[in-house]
């Protein structure tokens, strides 16, 4: 059975919708800050997956809008950050990525650890490591060959997908409830008394008109414009990096530079109209994601990954509230950046932001974390992973 885009774009609406309703109702789902579309999405991946064992029918998605959503809702991300608030995450931005690149190592070291005591090849612990992991599926497409063929891994491409999807379903559960143990272990509240850019209260939200709305979009579309036009002058010079990734620095150039000469305009940074785009794009995007899981095809390799997967659960709960929290502050902020930073070692991005946008919707904001972890998992963490792969395959391949 395949569905258009309009298609899937209905049953993405409807599982935020599904996602949203079970966490108002079922308690621990609130308490422990899981984020909606991850409520929603795996719940759907459960339904397909009995459907097409059952039923014998596979659903497959059009998922040509979920990269624009990305897209739109990194945008939103830059669009949100304001230059006195990205002068304070300077320092948190470097401490962050030292730890991020210590952890590399670690999931490596663990991920070789397990394979060598469960009989494998040693350089399989590396492709269930970071490859998977901290690299996501992305990574782990590309890196695939290079193990199948060097290092003699049958079917290192399903093997790599199996993780990553496996790490992306772990990493948007475990994020809500390191932050919730971390602010009452600590009795942590928010320091900063900002607008939620990213998951607002929908309660206490502002009238949103057309006009606000409208000016969102005009902002936007400029900021992707320039974003792209980024992208190709980096990759004029050599230097390839995602969309998002240069729509984000666009939202951040635009926001710190217009406003200056045209204050008569009234910039959306801060806006609830703004919020709304964004945690929108947000939802559906990781709706998409996770509703599309074909877990059938996970069957196989279900045992050997729920294996890799708790060793690695462990490790990045202990190293977030060990390492992480106390390095980073020791304060409400670093509790959400701790809640996104295990959702970005085990999955992605998007999971990272969903896992901060759910802690801050619950608790308040903590904007220097949405400029932190972003940038580190976008742009930094692909770059390091990459020197870090070839050097663990050297010691262990």
């Amino acid at each position: 059975m395949e569905l258009d885009g309009r298609q899937t774009l209905i049953i993405a609406i409807l599982v935020l919708y599904l996602g949203r309703f079970l966490n108002s109702k079922i308690g621990l789902l609130q308490k422990y800050n899981i984020p909606e579309p991850v409520t929603g999405g795996l719940l759907a991946s459960l339904l397909f997956g009995l459907l097409y064992w059952l039923g014998e029918t596979e659903v497959s998605f059009d998922m040509g809008n979920r990269n624009m959503l990305l897209i739109v809702f990194f945008t939103c991300i830059g669009l949100s950050s304001r230059i006195d608030v990205l002068k304070k995450g300077g320092k948190s931005l470097g401490i962050l990525l030292v730890l991020a690149i210590g952890y590399l190592f670690i999931q490596n070291l663990a991920g070789v650890g397990i394979a060598v005591l469960t009989g494998g090849p040693a350089a399989i612990g590396v492709l269930t490591g970071s490859v998977s992991l901290s690299g996501g599926h992305g990574t782990a497409i590309a890196w695939a060959p290079t193990f199948a063929a060097e290092y003699g891994i049958d079917f290192a491409m399903e093997i790599g997908l199996a993780c990553a999807t496996f790490g992306l379903i772990f990493g948007g559960i475990v994020g809500g409830p390191i932050a919730h143990f971390l602010v009452a272990r600590y009795k942590l509240s928010a320091e900063n008394s900002g607008e939620i850019t990213v998951g607002f209260r929908y309660k206490e939200h502002e009238i949103i008109n057309v006009d606000g709305i409208l000016k969102v979009l005009l902002v936007i579309a400029v900021a992707i414009g320039l974003g792209i036009q980024l992208n190709d002058l980096f990759d004029d010079w050599g230097l390839k990096l995602p969309d998002f990734v240069t729509c984000l620095f666009a939202g951040i150039i635009l926001t710190n530079s217009l406003p200056r000469f045209i204050p008569k305009y009234q910039w959306p940074t801060g806006t609830r109209s703004l919020a709304l785009v964004s945690d929108l794009s947000l939802g559906l995007f990781l709706s998409m994601s996770l509703m599309s899981l074909q877990l059938w095809m996970l069957v196989d390799l279900a045992g050997p990954m729920l294996l890799i997967m708790s060793v690695q659960l462990l490790l990045i709960s202990c190293y977030t509230i060990f390492v992480v929290f106390p390095v980073m502050g020791a304060n409400y902020e670093a509790a959400v950046i701790c809640s996104g930073y295990s959702g970005l070692a085990l999955g992605a991005t998007p999971t990272a932001i969903a896992n901060m946008s759910a802690v801050t919707k619950s608790l308040g904001a903590a904007p220097g974390a949405f400029v932190v972890v972003p940038l580190v998992g976008a742009f930094f963490i692909d770059l390091s992973n990459a020197v870090i792969i070839n050097l663990m395959l050297a010691w262990f391949g």
